[in-house]
């Protein structure tokens, strides 16, 4: 058996350079993920608070969280998350 990440809403801080349509491409440049939604819930001056909604059939946390490094993002919390226990498959 094996346990796989369908579906991670995440509350990040990021810096406001940092455009949203950037951080969303890069994060559906993951193996695993197939969707990002971005939604900006707080503006100061040098920073946003963004909730991320990333879905898919495996992500995985590790490279997900690589690029919002990449990216200066910081996650400040894994507000849900949706797992699934599959069979291997054997050749």
């Amino acid at each position: 058996m094996n346990v796989s990440i369908r579906r991670l809403v995440l509350d990040v801080l990021k810096p406001r350079e940092v455009t949203i349509v950037d951080i969303s491409k890069a994060l559906c440049d993951v193996n695993g993920v197939e969707e990002v939604n971005v939604v900006v819930t707080e503006v100061d001056v040098k920073t946003e608070t963004i909730r991320l909604t990333i879905k898919g059939s495996n992500i995985c946390y590790d490279d997900m969280a690589k690029v919002l490094t990449n990216y200066s993002c910081a996650i400040r919390s894994i507000d849900e998350i949706d797992v699934y226990k599959h069979k291997l498959v054997r050749a």
